[in-house]
């Protein structure tokens, strides 16, 4: 078997996966980046529609544009790339610090030793089975991603008669692309009463293009034998199905846009506690999982808005890895906790000596929002938000000069409420 050793493994290509890598490479560590594909780039390969690198670099791009500005780094720089590579498992030594890889390629099966691991796997979609919606099985039921690469990358068109359930920005982007290539969307059906994916995608691929959006609207059958003839919708009236309002939406094909789900299959096997609300890996103030030396980060960690957001967070682990690979340690950090009307906190933990990015969601729909900060019961610290919504992503920066000034022990914990 033949055996390799770096001092860091990144497992996944994407923007995370790349983003990490090239922070390590620049700090002078041998870096290897492992995929299970056969190209660099992760998903945004398929996502040929702009809107991407508004923050990451200042101008508008589709997703290969973004990509091929990480691409071309990696492949200038020193970093070793192993595609059509799966790790089958990762098992790590307290007593050394080692962790070890088990890999499968083309060219058989590798060992590979490190003392620092990055997952940076992405996330992927929900299907059919995880929202149970009953019926019928016939064909012509797919995720808005796969109905992606199939558009985009195959060149083939699933089906002229569109409805997409759900209302997360693939699905959104989805029905857009659809009528591009002279499909006819009929509808998205939400089952919450307010939008799951950005306000942007709400208005470029539905409202201008004249696509229903049913909100509060419940799917609660598929129709057909051999082909999807249609679906039933019911809607709900103060949480509850009224089945007496129920209508019919005739289509042949369905696309499913109802969330994402980080991959942690390898992560859960080696170990890594998993926060129960994100389905990430449970991560301090340096994104390092309880497990010495294997960090996260991308949508391994949280499933984020913008791939922007992903590349910000990856240079941070990346980062982060580089320093404790160089023997740093954080001394003391504040835990930190989701409170009312915020849906989780990422990272867990706030460094006092240095500066932090926090990210978090909201729970409710709101205007003239108000965050509130507060250490130990008292509130430390208030922000203002024009709206704020469960699909936006709220970042706050926590400096190294705002968390001097606040007074801790060991077992302070600072919580995040929305008011």
């Amino acid at each position: 078997m033949k055996e390799l050793r770096y001092d860091a493994v990144i497992i996944g290509a994407g923007a995370a996966g790349m983003a990490a890598a090239l922070e390590l490479d620049s700090a002078g560590f041998a870096a290897a980046i492992i995929d299970r594909e056969d190209h660099l780039g992760g998903i945004l390969m398929q996502c040929i529609h702009n809107g991407f690198g508004l923050h990451e670099f200042n101008e508008e791009l589709t997703g290969p544009e973004f990509a091929e500005r990480f691409i071309t780094r990696v492949t200038s720089s020193k970093i070793a790339v192993f595609m059509n590579t799966t790790v089958t498992s990762l098992r790590a030594d307290s007593a050394d610090l080692q962790k070890e890889l088990l890999c499968v390629s083309p060219q058989g099966v590798m060992r590979i030793y490190t003392r620092a691991v990055i997952l940076a796997m992405g996330c992927r979609e929900r299907n059919r089975g995880n929202v149970r919606i009953p019926g019928s099985r016939p064909a012509g039921v797919y995720t808005a991603g796969l109905a992606q690469r199939l558009v985009n990358i195959e060149g083939f068109v699933p089906g002229k008669e569109i409805v997409i359930i759900g209302s997360g920005d693939i699905g959104l982007i989805m029905a857009r692309r659809m009528s591009w290539i002279g499909c006819r969307v009929k509808a998205v059906v939400e089952i919450m009463a307010y939008p799951s994916g950005l306000t942007r995608n709400i208005v470029q691929c539905l409202r201008d293009f004249d696509i229903p959006l049913h909100l509060s609207c419940q799917t609660t059958s598929i129709f057909g034998n051999d082909r999807v003839e249609g679906i039933e919708v019911t809607p709900l009236v103060d949480g509850a199905l009224a089945p007496e309002k129920k209508f019919r939406i005739d289509c042949d094909t369905v696309l499913l846009s109802v969330g994402l789900v980080p991959e942690n299959e390898l992560s859960r096997e080696a170990g890594v506690e998993l926060n129960a609300t994100t389905g990430g890996p449970l991560v301090d103030s340096c994104l390092m999982t309880n497990i010495e030396g294997i960090f996260a980060c991308g949508n391994v960690l949280h499933v984020h808005d913008l791939v922007d957001w992903v590349a910000e967070e990856a240079r941070r682990a990346g980062s982060h890895a580089a320093a404790w690979l160089n023997g740093s340690r954080p001394q003391k950090q504040i835990r930190l906790k989701a409170g009312p009307n915020v849906r989780y906190v990422n990272p867990e933990k706030l460094n006092p000596l240095t500066d932090n990015k926090i990210y978090l969601r909201s729970m409710i729909v709101k205007n003239d929002a108000v965050l509130e900060m507060k250490l130990d019961g008292k509130v430390v610290r208030t922000i203002k938000y024009n709206h704020v919504q469960p699909s936006e992503m709220i970042d706050v920066a926590v400096t190294q000069n705002d968390a001097g000034k606040l007074r801790f022990t060991s077992e302070s914990v600072m919580e995040f409420s929305i008011v």
